[in-house]
């Protein structure tokens, strides 16, 4: 089993990376497998990879989604 987390581009970095956040946790990320990113684009993160770009709509479901499980975890960064 595998996971993907939403991260939101915050930078482009340079050929294919770029800086990333999901939540509080800023991370640089690799963009080869996705085309045209720009910062504020959410894109799923696979051991470091973004493996799909996310519509708007989709974007905003599935980070309400993490931030419900965020919460019921206890997370103090939750929205």
């Amino acid at each position: 089993m595998c996971l993907a987390v939403p991260h939101t581009i915050e930078t482009i970095l340079g050929e294919h990376r770029a800086l990333a956040a999901a939540g509080a946790v800023r991370t640089e990320i690799r963009t080869d497998l996705v085309d045209d990113v720009e910062p504020g684009d959410t894109v799923l993160v696979h051991a470091g990879f973004a493996i799909e770009k996310l519509s708007p709509e989709d974007s905003e479901e599935l980070k309400a989604l993490w931030d419900e499980l965020r919460a019921l975890a206890g997370d103090p960064y939750a929205h």
